[in-house]
């Protein structure tokens, strides 16, 4: 929310959607509240408190209940940093990106390294759980560098830290940038290097990974996220936003409309701008391997099976041997997981699997 945006119409929007949602999911224990997308830490921290509060209203809310804000370290948002924590938020995830000069020029960021560093001293002070990412495997990136960045970033981090490769999506600057034939990724080899030399310092450091880019003391995991890894259920609140609600043995699908002003206007107007779809079964299967197998704890099995109704070797064949065999999944008793190789093709390994 810019300075120019009547943050009490949005507060009141934002209040009257979370009020429309509680009949999708009743009296349902609340375990994270996530503060998210585009620049919520804009917000002020009246409106956190606000929402926090009808959250609490609405639903019975676990004793250690996590609420998390997202933040861009620049020094206007650090400044909130105080009046969030007494809004109840308890974590924050800062949006570092890189520690180095030349590589958040490369990626576009607003920031400077002196401001992610003092956000990051902010955030230790403020918050008792607190959480930044880096993006790694960049053009030109050597093992060495990276291995240097990281040992800067553990004596920085907390207890959780989230370290994504590079990716290039279509219709981003870097997608069109790719388009025109520049390279921006390194190739698969360096690419394993560098996501091998990350599991091991990590792990070395006491932060392993638990899903694919996030790492953490163990007991210090970002709850919120497991939410979606796990394919459990969660609402979407504000523009854009969508959620998931188990419906049977499917889930009901929700979506909100992105542009904001039409948002507004329809939650203002009580024609309602969310869009619910009801998923069916083979659908929410596969997109809960999708998620579940990030993790490495991967996916139990009694949830596969009592999805598709049947055993999870039936299920997939002669594909789920191939891939078990070829060291990229493991089964047993319990669980479907990706191995560490797995992970890192996983949507190879996915296509593999449900073919």
């Amino acid at each position: 929310m810019r300075d120019s945006i009547d943050a009490e119409r949005w507060t009141r929007a934002l209040l009257a959607d979370l009020d429309r949602q509680v009949e999708l999911a009743p009296e349902r224990e609340i375990v994270s509240i996530f503060l998210g997308g585009g620049t919520p830490s804009l917000m002020p921290p009246e409106t956190v408190a606000a929402l926090i509060e009808r959250v609490k209203r609405h639903w019975p809310t676990a004793v250690d209940l996590e609420i998390t804000l997202e933040a861009n370290p620049n020094s206007a948002e650090a400044e909130r940093f105080a009046g969030f924590a007494a809004a109840g938020v308890n974590r924050l995830s800062l949006g570092v990106q890189a520690l180095d000069p030349t590589a958040l020029q490369f990626l576009g960021r607003r920031h400077d390294r002196n401001e992610a560093l003092a956000a990051i001293a902010l955030a230790r002070e403020h918050f008792r759980r607190y959480s930044f990412d880096l993006i790694y495997a960049r053009p030109g990136q050597s093992a060495r560098a990276w291995a240097d960045e990281l040992d800067a970033a553990l004596d920085l981090a907390g207890d959780h830290l989230s370290l994504y490769q590079l990716t290039i999506e279509p219709g981003t600057a870097f997608g069109t940038r790719a388009a025109r034939g520049e390279v921006l990724v390194p190739d698969e080899e360096c690419a394993a290097t560098l996501f091998e030399l990350t599991q091991q310092r990590l792990a070395a450091a006491g932060l392993p990974g638990y899903e694919i880019s996030n790492h953490a003391r163990p007991g210090h995991e970002c709850r919120h996220n497991l939410v979606y890894w796990r394919y459990q259920d969660y609402l979407g609140i504000g523009p854009g936003a969508h959620g998931r609600i188990t419906r049977g043995a499917g889930k009901l699908a929700t979506q909100q409309r992105r542009a904001p002003e039409a948002w507004l206007e329809a939650i203002e107007a009580g024609t309602g701008p969310i869009d619910a779809t009801e998923i069916r079964c083979e659908t929410a299967l596969e997109e809960m391997l999708m998620m579940g197998l990030r993790l490495v704890e991967g996916v139990p099995r009694i949830r596969i099976e009592a999805m598709a109704d049947c055993d999870t070797e039936a299920l997939f064949g002669p594909n789920l041997q191939r891939l078990v065999e070829g060291g990229f999944l493991s089964l047993d008793n319990d669980h479907l997981a990706a191995t560490d190789t797995g992970r890192q093709r996983l949507n190879a390994v996915l296509a593999a699997l449900l073919a």
